[in-house]
This record gives C-alpha cells, structure tokens and sequence, in this order.
C-alpha cells in the first residue's frame, strides 16, 4: 500500500479513432492544456510546416497519418496523465490492439459528418473484449454533419453502446453556436476560427433564464430548453459505476481544431476515468497495490532517432516502483537486468526518469533483449495474459535487391517484426522470408523503413496464401506427418514455432477435418 497516493494521481488512456476523424489535432489539444507544448503544428497540409507533436516517424509526416502509437505524459490539475496516441489506419489495428492493453481507458472520437466507420467498429469490439471504459468526443461540430439525435443513436445502434451525453450542440456546422455543459449547467460560446476563453462560459443556473434568449437567439434558446428536457428526462445523472464497468460511455461535443469541447471532456476525464487497474497473470490476480514492482513490455520502436540506432522497449508499469539502476527480474531469459536511462516520453522528447509508478508507461533502452510481451518482476514469475499475436492475412515474399546488404537486411527484418508491425515466417526446411501483415500499408513502411535506416533494398512478391496457424498436437508423430505431406505450406515464426499457412477457407477447414490431432490457432497468445 506504499504507492497509494502514486496511483491515485495518475490516468493512463489511449485515444482511438477511424482515419481522419481528428484523433491527433485532439491529441495536440490536451498536450496544450498539460502545457506540455506551446504550439499545434498542422499535421494534414501537404506543405507541413509543424509536425502534428506525436507523429514522428519520417513516413507518417509524409502521408499525414499515424503508423505507430506515440506515448506522451502531462499534468493537468494535479494529475498526471499517460496518454497513448493510436494508429488510426486499419493496416496498423495490432499495434493498438496492444497498445489497448496497456490502458485503464479510451477516448473514441467520431466525426459529427461520417459517423460510425469501419475502423471504429472494430476498436469498439477490442475495448469491449476488456471492458474498457470509454468516453466518446463527436468531432468536427462546426461542420455539417449529422443531426445529433440521429448521430448517437447510430452510435448506440452500431457500437452496441449506451450512451450518455455530458454536453449538448446547439446547431452544427455554419450555425454552431457552442455547447451547453449538462454537468456543470453552464453554456460554452462558439466562435469560429478563435480558441475558446473563459470569458466564452456562461453559468446558467436556469435554463428559463432570458440570458439564454440574449446568447443564443429566441428560436435556438427554445430549441435547447426543448432538448435538454428530453436528455435529461432520458439520461439523468451518469452513473460513474456503470462507465467504469464500460457499460455506459459518457458523450461530449467539439471541434478539436478550434480546441473547442476539449476542455470540458478533458476535466470530465480526469475526475471520472479510472485509476491504474488490477490485472490477471499466468500465475494469479496481481494487485495494482502491491509493493514489488511488475510490468510488461507492449511496444518495440526501432530507431526512434533516426541519428542513433536506438531501440527503446515501452513498459507498461503494473504494480511497485520501478527505479532507474536497480536489478529486475528478466522472467523469458531468466536473468537479471537493469536500466541506467529509463525515459517518460513527450512523442520525440525524452527525458530520463528516477523511478515510476502503476500507470506509468516509460521507454527502456534496448539492445535486442526484449519481445512484445516480456515482463519484468522483482523475482517473482509470471506473465501478464491477453497480449496476442494475430494471424496475418496478406503474405509477401522478401526478395533482397542487393545482395552486399544481406546482413543489413537479415537486421532490419528482425528488428522490425519485433516491434510488431509485421510477422516473420521462414519456409521449413529452406531460407525463403516471408512477411505477413494485417493490411497493405505496413509492406509499404517495411520497404520505406528498411532502405532509409537499414540501406537494405527490398522488393515483394505476393504469395497466395489466406492465413497463418499456429499448429500443436499432443502427438509427435502425427505432427510430424503432417508436416512430411504439407512442407510447402509449413513454416516457422521467428520463435520457431511452428506454422501452417492455408492457400484458402476451403484448403484450412480440409485439413482441420483430416487432421483431428492437430490443433490449428488463428492467435499465438505470445507466451504460450
């Protein structure tokens, strides 16, 4: 119970979004409130002039997308905030998958004019898999967008979410004239192209009230009263217990690049997220409130400065204090180690640490000891559950375009699917690389990131194959067999666990019908 206060004081979140939905100008916004940077920089012109602060691999400036979850800690009133910045594109949707399990909550934020998207669907039902606690933010009011009863209910239709709005719009886009704060009853004025002030609030204590009518104009005045009746009437207080249990997400409404709405969700958040959490292990239920330190790595960044080559590991802080220069307990290698510059990150900015806390995520420099899983205990060992591998569906053929930098290559193969962008298989019995990924877009950063940090030329070829399985089987023999029939379809990951790739639905449901004694899994949980 050492580290109580610790705890309490901090938040550690992850905001998720579909591509374009204002994910990273959001991101900037609350590191402005934290005061942690004193300019936006405007990430989507093609003539960037400032980086969006947590984007900061070179391709991701140059396409204007996130590739790679950003970590950055702030304080805001007294709390010291971890937040996790996610690809948005669903070519990177592993990445924050495991980025979401090293996160007590999310912020999801909507685009007020498309709605409910692919990608978010899908980032609602990975939250949904850990109960995660959700606060949604509908972007881009200051835009014709949806009408905003029909917004939520789509949202509620299509997440599968009960919602519960915090705020209220009046108008949306050319007519946007604010928000009404339903917690704190106080009005906030839109002006278009100005950031919002404290003078822009207006506490009103009574919605009768002619203030209102002088604001906002008699036909809106009404037309708020009209509609914060009927969501109070259906909603009433937030149950703070229910959000927790992630049955009931609370609703804001803004424009992250006006910053406006930013501010109310953002104190919101603070008094209502949750703090670091418990979690299961192999061995056992582990305390956020016990004294000895446990974490687990979650990320792998390679070359994060372009001008070192660094490899930083990002720990996730579980329980106990971790401190800089002391021994812990290596559980994969069984060995000891220790961390002579620990960082806390602002996107590129590191700062080296003394010690931190349950919730904190900090980078350890790494010279190739660590895998996306690996925990770290003060003797003790076990492994946090629930950090899985999934099986890729597009597969390529590494072919090396210059065979001087084989061993370059070989490096910055290794080195890259550690970090988890993508999967290495090697033919069984042979030396053919293959990669396997979730979507097109990762081959394309392979290639970009294999030429400009590791001078190794790449090109692949397409493979026709529809899924990798992991394969095991109680009987030696008849995997052994199997693998005798079917070796131009078995390879091994960079583990060297074994793995059967099927051409297609009809080939994979053959086998698993003539082969009863292997058993065929579409995740490797990445300790098994």
């Amino acid at each position: 119970m050492k580290y109580t206060n610790e705890i309490n004081k901090r938040r550690t979140f992850a905001i998720i979004s579909h591509p374009d939905a204002g994910k990273t100008t959001l991101t900037e916004k609350l590191l402005l409130f934290g005061g942690a940077i004193q300019t936006a920089g405007a990430v989507k012109s093609n003539k960037i002039k400032k980086h969006a602060t947590s984007d900061f691999m070179e391709i991701e400036r140059q396409r204007g997308i996130s590739v790679a979850t950003s970590v950055m800690s702030f304080e805001y009133k007294g709390v010291l905030i971890n937040l996790l910045d996610t690809p948005g594109h669903k070519d990177f949707a592993e990445d924050t998958y495991r980025t979401l399990t090293a996160v007590d909550s999310v912020i999801l934020v909507i685009d007020s004019v498309n709605g409910v998207e692919a990608q978010t669907r899908r980032l609602m039902e990975v939250c949904r898999m850990r109960n995660t606690p959700v606060i949604v933010f509908i972007n881009k009011m200051d835009r014709d967008g949806k009408n905003r009863f029909d917004l939520l209910e789509e949202i509620e239709k299509e997440l599968h979410l009960p919602l519960h709005p915090m705020a209220w719009p009046i108008n949306s886009g050319k007519d946007f004239k604010g928000v009404y704060n339903l917690f704190d009853k106080s009005l906030v004025l839109f002006t278009a192209n100005t950031k919002a002030a404290d003078e822009d609030t207006v506490k009103i204590d009574d919605l009768e009230s002619p203030v209102l009518d002088e604001k906002l104009g008699e036909k809106d005045a009404a037309a708020l009263r009209e509609d914060v009746e009927l969501v109070d009437g259906v909603h009433g207080q937030l149950n703070v217990e229910e959000y927790l249990a992630g049955k009931v997400a609370p609703v804001f409404f803004g424009s992250a690049i006006n910053n406006f709405g930013v501010r109310e969700m953002l104190d919101t958040f603070i008094r209502i997220a949750p703090r670091p959490q418990s979690r299961e292990t192999s061995t056992r239920h582990l305390d956020v409130e016990e004294d000895n330190f446990s974490g687990f790595i979650f990320k792998i960044h390679a070359n994060l400065d372009p001008k070192h080559r660094d490899r930083i590991a990002f720990l996730r802080v579980c329980s106990g204090k971790f401190e800089r220069n002391k021994y812990f307990h290596h559980v994969r290698l069984d060995r000891e180690v220790r961390f002579s510059n620990p960082y806390s990150f602002l996107a590129r900015d590191k700062d080296v640490i003394e010690s931190a806390y349950p919730g904190d995520v900090i980078g350890l420099f790494d010279t190739g000891n660590f895998k996306i899983g690996d925990t770290l205990t003060e003797g003790e060992d076990f492994y946090f559950t629930g950090i899985p591998s999934f099986s890729p569906e597009i597969f390529k053929e590494v072919v090396n375009k210059d065979p001087m930098k084989t061993k370059q290559l070989e490096k910055g193969l290794l080195q890259l699917t550690d970090e988890g962008v993508a999967q290495l298989f090697t033919q069984f019995g042979g030396n053919k690389k293959i990669i396997g990924c979730v979507g097109e877009l990762q081959f394309e950063v392979i290639q970009y990131r294999l030429l400009h940090e590791y001078s190794a030329s790449v090109q692949f070829n397409a493979l026709p194959f529809y899924k990798a399985c992991w394969i095991t089987s109680a009987d030696p023999k008849k995997l052994e067999e199997f693998i005798r029939f079917k070796h131009a379809n078995i390879a091994e990951d960079k583990d060297g666990h074994l793995v059967y790739l099927a051409q297609s639905e009809w080939f994979l449901n053959t086998e698993r019908t003539n082969n009863p004694a292997i058993e065929f899994h579409f995740t490797s949980e990445i300790h098994k």
